[in-house]
């Protein structure tokens, strides 16, 4: 063997036999190791120390795309895995990305999100609603950035419209979120039972009520949790509902909100509904809830006959119920005796208006008009009143027992007899009548909106009036509120406005100067506009000045 020496630059490097180092004959130097050994054979030929390039280990060898496969699918069983689901809608959604991706499959930031909208996918076709937002929080990516990669494989599959995708199903994510909550985990099963089909009977309602309409249905999921679980005896709050579902607590305080309201206008067509507010409305809701379940049960649009036929057909409220549980005095004030003797104090006016209670005759037979039932209720409310001053003045010792309104005493207001308590569809859902026929309130906020602009619009040309014509006093028209508080803002108080104005105001302003349409600035896209007509080279038109 032949080579350079480094040292004296000679050609007599030799191969020592004895230690396999290589020297310098002339000057005696030590080369460095060099334990290359050539393969001889190409790839086939026998293995050397070191393993090549490819290779998993002793014995087997992957090219790039079956490592990559291999990769792909482990990752693909861990987050179906977090997923808790079967081993069938995990091979489904292998199937799927195959289909999307040709057998490539992928790697990258990108893949996890692909995984997420498949699974998402794959358990809306099985009508087993999975919530994005949880997606999202499992996947480990926004979910807005889920949202367009769900569209965008619904486009590429031709899911969309299909009878086979069928939409988001809120029924199905609120019994899934009974099943999930922790705090019902030590509830009978009976309990649960009852609180769940109370639950789909009042999503059913605000579905028909329209307050999903246009919102992301989680948080209505949250608000009816909520409510019926505080119907129940249940301590559940808000915020701890909220992370469950994946949902913002002010959005489901909203949601909360709005489902009282419906429930105090249905409230309003019982004797005391005119008393029934959002503070009280829960302690109400047993009757409220019984009467829409009652209605349900009836068919749209039929008139009140009586109260027998209304009875049989299950249309109206059950009267006796009503009067001897939310009048009778053991339910206020907590005493024990006769209810009976308690009762007879409330029905006097009925003696009064000629309806004589006989001996063998029961509740339930007994035609009882509203009036006369409001009067009840009257006279009910006055010997309240009498007895909280009587106590307060010390006459009247309090009682040990007394204590407020207890959803005990109405354990059986409940009958779930109503078709709405079970699954239904859309179509179904708005043939039922429940006592209340809303708008969407999406739909009255923005026409409440839309308002309040055109007076914001109007108040603003009066003002641009004032300024070009200062003289003109025949402007001012009587009936005009905007523009008397422009004019007398000044002479009701000093140093106060009664209106103010806010940026709002300044830019539709600007907008009507640049005569813009008051159609187009009425639907509130003022970034629009201003680039469109002030910012994009928008000459602003020339103002008359007024000389003395």
């Amino acid at each position: 063997m032949s080579g350079c020496c480094k040292h004296c630059g000679s050609n007599s490097i030799v191969h020592d036999d004895i230690s396999a180092n290589l020297f310098c004959s002339s000057c005696g130097l030590v080369s460095e190791f060099d334990g290359y050994d050539a393969q001889i054979g190409g790839l086939n030929g026998p293995e050397g120390t070191f393993v090549r390039v490819g290779t998993s280990g002793t014995g087997t060898q992957y090219s790039y795309k079956e490592s990559k496969i291999y990769n792909a699918q482990n990752l693909i069983d861990d987050i179906v895995y977090k997923f808790a689901l079967s081993p069938s809608k995990c091979s489904d959604i292998k199937t799927m990305i195959a289909q999307i991706t040709e057998n490539e499959f992928g790697q990258g930031d990108w893949f996890p999100i692909l995984i997420g909208a498949c699974a998402y996918i794959v358990m809306r076709k099985d009508n087993k609603s999975l919530p994005i937002a949880e997606v999202a929080s499992v996947v480990g990516c926004d979910i807005y950035e889920l949202g367009r990669m769900f569209v965008r494989v619904v486009d590429f599959l031709g899911l969309k419209g299909s009878k086979e995708f069928p939409e988001f199903d809120i029924v199905v994510a609120f019994e899934r979120a009974v099943r999930n909550c922790g705090k019902f985990s030590g509830l009978g099963r009976d309990v649960v039972e009852r609180m769940r089909k109370q639950g789909v009977f009042l999503i059913q309602c605000a579905v028909q009520w329209f307050l999903t309409t246009g919102r992301k249905p989680l948080p209505v999921v949250a608000a009816v949790l909520v409510l019926v679980a505080e119907l129940n005896e249940v301590d559940l709050r808000i915020e701890d509902v909220a992370p469950e579902v994946h949902a913002a607590v002010s959005t489901c305080r909203s949601r909360y909100k709005e489902l009282l309201e419906s429930l105090v206008k249905v409230a309003q067509v019982l004797p005391w509904g005119k008393d029934v507010t959002v503070k009280n409305v829960v302690r109400n809701a047993p009757f409220v809830i019984q009467y829409m379940e009652r209605k349900s049960m009836g068919k749209r649009g039929e008139k009140r006959k009586g109260i027998e036929e209304e009875e049989e057909k299950g249309g109206g409220i059950d009267l006796g119920d009503a009067v001897t549980e939310c009048l009778r005095k053991n339910v206020e004030l907590g005493t024990s005796g006769n209810s009976v003797e308690n009762d007879s104090l409330y029905f006097k006016a009925e003696e009064n208006r000629g309806f004589v209670r006989s001996g063998g005759e029961s509740f339930d037979q007994m035609k009882i008009s509203h009036e006369c039932l409001s009067l009840m209720y009257t006279e009910f409310l006055n010997e309240m009143g009498h007895e909280k001053f009587m106590e307060g003045s010390g006459e009247v010792p309090q009682r040990k027992g007394m204590r407020g309104f207890e959803f005990l005493a109405c354990r059986d207001w409940w009958e779930g007899k109503s078709e709405l308590s079970k699954k239904l569809l859309l179509k179904q859902i708005l043939e039922k009548d429940v006592g209340l026929d809303a708008l969407p309130p999406s739909f009255v906020n923005g026409c409440k909106v839309y308002k309040r602009r055109k007076e914001k619009i109007n108040a603003a040309k009066l003002r641009i009036n004032r300024i070009k014509h200062p003289l003109g006093t025949d402007l001012v028209e009587s009936g005009d509120i905007g523009l008397s508080e422009c004019v007398n803002a000044g002479k009701k108080r000093k140093g106060k406005r009664v209106k103010d104005i806010d940026w709002e105001d300044f830019i539709i302003e600007a907008l009507l100067l640049h005569e813009v349409k008051e159609e187009e600035i009425e639907k509130g896209h003022y970034n629009t506009l201003l680039d469109l007509h002030v910012f994009n080279g928008g000459i602003l038109p020339e103002v008359p000045v007024w000389k003395a």
